[in-house]
């Protein structure tokens, strides 16, 4: 049937690309090809599948084309809160399509739609740019949303948290009996057993939609509570994005029948590292530890030891607990809770690599010349014991002393070669697109009490340099051994989009060479480093190149300038390490070269398996960076919105990113938040903005304000809604009060895990 399947799909595609072709629709399409009967079913089977890929499209008449005749175009269509919109072609070709507001129809943000190339004003808004008319809607991203309960003269209606959804949702009439102002009377309830009050957080169900000319409608599902209490804004982002929040029975009761602890039976066929000075390090608020490192001095070089905690030795193939993991896909980390892939009887247990304890790893052992080539690699599987659980902070710490210990001088000659490592991969055309990170801390009620700014030190480049060459290493060995997986790629990035980036990066003042050439984006990159602007720069040339992504084929990694890159040093929060640990363990021989004869040593998947796999946690990759994200932009407006409600701004230092008519826009480096300072809010004078200089200059006193100057701001507004936050600079005597001023730390950019 498959192969079949595949014959009436060419079939189709063939009939669709003949010159003398004119637009049919399914039935005459079936006529044209003589199928009859289970032909027919699977014809129409094909061309749902063909048009759902956009490899074909249905216009008027329900007649079929193929889109590049009908200047049609397939994509992802993401909404801007003003309304307008941009297509994100599928499959990736040139730049993004520009969608009026107008020309949207009743499309939402995140649905794959086919839109039409207008001929008649191709760069009408946007230099440049085509723009497109949205003329069908192939799937929808979300069949629920998350929002706030209104009410109008006639209407209850709800608000969705996501501005990018433009319109509100009506939920229901209004009926004429008496209430006080939130009591909801005769609102008509899908499954909710709950009758929501005005201000509530709830999920409604959409409704089909067919009129742009008249809002959508819903029902309402789930009442979440009270907007603005505890823990409420945390429940909605889970909604929001559809995570699980329980695991199911069987799960929880297969991960009860795992030992809390390693039995001597179980370290059978593994090296016994137990006596290897081995070390963890991770953030301080860390409870699932996966991966320990070792540094060993050889002759003139080193030998590095990587040990990864061993899932696959409690999660067998198709067993619930891996059912459940390939669901989730990878953990979710809120700031006030942890979404685990795993139940924490693994995660936080057995498979952590806590110090004193015995526990089952994967090894991988890299022995490097005086000058950080690879010389060799072993992989076993081990049983190891770790020394000592060390923070970021307190690694730090010893790095920057003289070594006074064991631990001291492990440390320090660990980082002798992560320095060499780091050194070597910029040498070799890698992109430093690390980004700082905020950690907003909450109290017990899940309220921000604290924003601390996370620093790339030493102690994070060397985690880092150390599971970028591991997995590089599994990498290269799965390739050598053809064995099918999960691979980590970063394509290289689209010319057109680069030279987009150019053009914005030029309005900075910056001398800017072709972008296509590693090198001059490299040093790009370099001149900006440290400015007032480095971090709308980096964010800009994130979004100009491709998102890392994982796939079944080896197609190499562009941000990290490496040929062959996959992800193996975390199995207990992403599930591709998971994957990628079974195809190493897979023909490896353990201590005494014997070989591994576990259930995932076993297990065989084909590369169609791999593929959809790959496909599928990429999905849950990428809802989860945005659940992450989107949870921290809503803390850190609370943060800011109680000082105001407390009446004790806190004063910031900040630096001005751009001038514009209305005003500075400015970046507080501790907090990482981008606001405004309003023009009319610069009482001292009547400013007039020069747009040449990019400046607002004083009409009485001349004072100027200008990109990269530094001020003192406090917070005057938020916008909870659109997200925005504004400013006013602090004055003299304000700003000589001592602010609060956090150290903090910084993560690697998602290209680089």
């Amino acid at each position: 049937m498959a192969s079949n399947g595949r014959n009436i799909r060419e079939q189709i595609l063939g009939l669709l690309a003949r010159k003398d072709y004119r637009p049919l629709n399914k039935i005459d399409v079936a006529r044209k090809l003589g199928l009859t009967g289970a032909g027919q079913v699977a014809l129409r089977k094909s061309l749902r599948e063909l048009e759902r890929a956009g490899e074909i499209a249905r216009i008027r008449k329900n007649r079929y084309v193929l889109p590049a005749e009908a200047d049609l175009v397939t994509g992802k269509l993401s909404i801007h809160q003003a309304g307008y919109g941009f297509l994100a072609l599928e499959p990736p070709s040139g730049t993004d399509v520009f969608i009026a507001a107008e020309n949207i129809g009743t499309a939402m943000h995140g649905d794959r739609v086919v839109a039409r190339i207008s001929r008649d004003e191709p760069y009408r808004r946007i230099k440049g740019r085509r723009e497109g008319r949205v003329i069908r809607i192939l799937e929808r991203a979300h069949d629920t949303i998350v929002g706030t309960l209104q009410r109008s003269r006639n209407f209850y209606y709800v608000v969705p948290d996501d501005p990018r959804i433009v319109h509100d949702v009506y939920v229901g009439q209004v009926s004429n009996s008496p209430q006080d102002e939130r009591a909801v009377a005769g609102l008509p309830l899908a499954t909710s057993k709950v009758t929501p009050q005005i201000g509530d957080k709830v999920v409604v169900r959409l409704e089909a939609w067919e009129s742009r000319h008249v809002n959508p409608e819903g029902e309402i599902i789930e009442v979440l509570g009270p907007a603005s209490a505890p823990g409420i804004d945390m429940l909605s982002i889970i909604r929001k994005y559809h995570l699980p929040t329980e695991f199911p029975m069987d799960v929880l009761d297969q991960a009860k029948g795992i030992p809390e602890t390693v039995d001597a039976r179980q370290f059978e066929g593994r090296e016994d590292l137990r006596g290897e000075f081995i070390v963890t390090i991770d953030p301080d608020d860390a409870r699932d530890f996966d991966d320990a490192i070792q540094v060993e001095k050889i002759g003139s070089g080193w030998r590095l030891g990587v040990h990864i905690a061993d899932v696959a030795a409690y999660v067998e193939p198709g067993s619930p607990l891996d059912r459940e993991a390939r669901r989730r896909g990878n953990s979710v980390y809120l700031p006030d809770r942890v979404i685990p892939m795993l139940p924490e009887r693994l995660s936080n247990g057995v498979c952590s690599l806590k110090p004193g304890v015995d526990r089952l790893t994967h090894s991988v052992f890299i022995q490097f010349d005086k000058r950080g080539s690879a010389k060799s690699a072993q992989f076993t599987r081990s049983v190891i014991r770790s020394a000592h659980r060390l923070t970021y902070k307190q690694a730090y710490t010893i790095l920057t002393a003289p070594p006074a210990d064991q631990l001291g001088e492990r440390l320090h000659l660990a980082w002798e070669l992560a320095a060499v490592l780091r050194k070597k991969r910029f040498e070799h055309g890698a992109l430093d697109l690390d980004f700082p990170e905020v950690k907003v801390w909450v109290d017990k009620d899940g309220r921000p009490v604290k924003l601390e700014r996370v620093e790339n030190d030493e102690s994070h480049q060397l985690i880092e340099e150390f599971m970028l060459v591991a997995n590089e290493a599994v990498a290269r060995e799965l390739k050598k051994r053809a064995i099918p997986t999960v691979y980590r790629i970063h394509e290289n990035p689209d010319p057109e989009k680069l030279g987009e980036y150019r053009e914005f990066v030029l309005g900075f003042d910056y001398r800017v060479g072709d972008l296509t050439h590693r090198a001059e984006l490299q040093r790009l990159v370099a001149s900006f480093r440290g400015k007032p602007e480095e971090q709308a720069l980096k964010v800009a040339l994130l979004k100009s190149l491709k998102r890392a992504r994982y796939s079944p084929q080896p197609l190499g990694h562009y941000g990290l300038a490496k040929a062959n890159y996959l992800h193996f040093t975390s199995p207990i929060r992403r599930y591709a390490d998971l994957v990628v640990h079974r195809a190493l363990a897979r023909d490896s021989a353990g201590a005494g070269g014997r070989p591994a004869r576990s259930a995932s040593a076993l297990y065989q998947p084909g590369m169609a398996e791999i593929a959809s796999i790959a496909e599928h946690v990429s999905t849950t990759e990428r809802t989860a960076a945005d659940a992450e994200g989107d949870a921290i932009q809503m803390k850190k407006l609370e943060f800011f919105q109680r000082q105001l409600d407390e009446r004790k701004p806190q004063i910031f230092r900040a630096s001005i990113v751009d001038v514009r008519n209305y005003g500075l826009m400015v970046e507080l480096p501790d907090a990482l938040v981008t606001g405004l300072v309003h023009v009319s809010s610069l009482m001292d004078d009547f400013y007039v903005f020069e747009p040449a200089r990019r400046q607002l200059i004083g009409r009485r006193s001349r004072k100027r304000f200008s990109v990269g100057d530094e001020l003192s701001v406090f917070v005057v507004r938020v916008d909870a809604f659109k997200r925005q936050v504004d400013f006013a600079i602090a004055l003299a005597s304000d700003a000589s009060r001592k602010a609060r001023r956090s150290r903090g730390l910084s993560k690697s950019s998602s290209l680089a895990r």
